[in-house]
């Protein structure tokens, strides 16, 4: 008997906040918005006025001034310094470019200015105490260089406040990379709804607090555009997690085996302890025979079986009611590896590969890739990922990246970091955003793949294990304080549970 497994499938309403358009799907929205009879001229005007707003509830009049750059970002700028002009601010705009120039919407925002327009310079600002950031939005597409980076190196070095327009001026909307150089901002205005790079780092670093404001583009728009990328949040998959019954047994809440390594045992007990307090009903470690008083002292309630040779571990594999695997925290990198996590894949159970299971494919990584399969979740750091796909290893697009691996595999990626970023063959991704400093120590990542495997074993598909296990492990951290150790999270498991569930 086996887990329940119940429907694999997100909740990703397109409609949600927590969609992330790229900087594409935003432009669509704009024209789509327009194409339904909503004035561009209202789309900047609104936005303008939400950025002097949010100027306004942050601030107390200081000296302003407005960078604008030459497109519609600066256009949304011009309306912002007038709205803030008009509330008695000392408010001063330097524009890239001249205003003769200025075209559409952005040289009309220009005619409602009644100020000077100054050429914009390091030297434009002057004794400002605060900058509006309207060079350049999401769509940045070159880096930032020549007059341009040197106003931005000015602002940052004189640690001038800032608020940024859409995005800060230099960071790409699609992937968080820095283009050239780009403003430190204290937050960030941004319209209808967020973009990948407010959540990818070095992005999220530098957009400072994150203000989406609604310009009046219908939400609707979003059925029309069908985003494939998220905010990893409880409201997509708290549906999907097994409250216990009145009628379950210990096989109901599925059986995890782990493959737990003969030297590096504390990685594989960090793991089964994680299953077991997610809510897995049983978990066996498979051990060597000089490990075994080890697993076998370290929690009552977990069993443990010898597995010296791989005639003995393939036993293990036959009793279909361990219908998830797990194998690489201190398993060793090597052949003896390999062949078990190939074996574990030949079951067709759901399973996850972690540390020594993907470093061990490291000489020959299309040999794993063609044994995946769409239940398998790679949980690799940037070291592991260029291992197993050394062609892009290179992309600094870590979304498009894990969306990449994960299309080659045909399994579910979750690329680790502080943004991690989850991804499954078809293309739908997720961003998980909760993950604090303190989680880069040694085990935590033992942790974090114990907990995805225990999820699978009650019967969540790849994507959504992946997805619930990010977010929980870092709720569960964020607990735990800033001198957190790997053992310190398994004790607040219950507690990120019952939170996420009772919400």
């Amino acid at each position: 008997m086996t887990a329940d497994r119940p429907s694999s499938d997100l909740r990703l309403d397109s409609a949600s906040e927590r969609v992330l358009l790229s900087t594409a799907e935003m432009q669509t929205a704009d024209r789509l918005a327009v194409e339904r009879g909503i004035a561009s001229w209202d789309l900047m005007q609104a936005a303008g006025r939400a950025v002097a707003l949010e100027a306004r509830r942050r601030w107390d009049r200081p000296a302003t001034l407005v960078i604008c750059g030459p497109g519609n970002n600066g256009g949304d700028g011009l309306v912002a310094a007038t709205e803030l002009q008009r509330a008695g601010w000392p408010v001063r705009v330097a524009l890239l470019g001249e205003v003769s120039k200025l075209k559409g919407d952005a040289a009309r925002a220009s005619g409602g200015w009644s100020g000077a327009v100054e050429p914009l310079s390091p030297e434009s600002i002057g004794d400002c105490g605060l900058i509006v950031d309207a060079l350049f939005g999401a769509g940045l597409a070159r880096p930032l260089g020549g007059l341009t980076a040197a106003v931005v190196e000015e602002v940052n070095k004189r640690g001038l406040p800032c608020l940024s327009v859409d995005l800060p001026s230099g960071v790409n909307g699609d992937s968080g990379q820095i283009l050239g150089c780009a403003v430190q901002a204290d937050a960030t205005v941004t319209f209808f709804r967020r973009k990948p790079g407010h959540l990818l780092y070095p992005g999220r670093a530098l957009a400072g607090d994150v203000v989406v404001a609604d310009i009046g583009i219908p939400p609707d728009v979003l059925a029309t555009l069908s985003p494939r990328q998220f905010e990893n949040s409880p409201e997509l998959w708290r549906h999907l997690l097994r409250a216990p019954r009145w009628d379950d047994h210990k096989y109901k809440r599925g059986h995890l085996l782990i493959a737990g390594g003969d030297e590096m045992t504390g990685a594989a007990r960090l793991a089964a302890r994680a299953a077991r307090r997610i809510g897995a009903g049983l978990v066996t470690v498979a051990c060597g025979s000089a490990a075994h008083v080890i697993y076998a002292l370290d929690s009552a309630g977990l069993i443990t079986r010898i597995a010296d040779s791989d005639a003995q571990f393939h036993e293990l594999l036959v009793d279909p009611r361990r219908n998830a695997l797990l194998i690489g925290p201190g398993y060793g990198a090597g052949r003896r590896t390999k062949r078990r996590t190939l074996a574990m894949l030949r079951t067709g159970r759901p399973a996850v590969l972690d540390a020594d299971a993907l470093t061990s494919f490291g000489d020959a990584p299309k040999e794993l890739i063609g044994s995946l399969h769409s239940q398998t979740v790679l949980t690799p750091h940037e070291g592991e990922f260029a291992r197993i796909f050394p062609d892009l290893a290179h992309h600094n697009d870590k979304l498009g990246r894990a969306r990449q691996a994960a299309k080659a595999s045909n399994a579910i990626l979750l690329l680790k970091g502080p943004d991690s970023v989850i991804a499954a063959p078809a293309g739908i991704a997720l961003i998980n955003a909760n993950a604090p400093a303190g989680l880069a120590t040694g085990g935590t990542g033992d942790v974090l793949a114990g907990i995805i495997a225990g999820l699978l074993a009650q019967g969540l598909g790849g994507l959504a294990a992946a997805a619930a296990g990010a977010f929980l492990h870092g709720a569960a951290a964020q607990k735990c304080g800033f001198s957190l150790i790997a053992e310190d999270i398994e004790g607040q498991i219950a507690s990120a549970v019952k939170e996420v569930t009772e919400i």
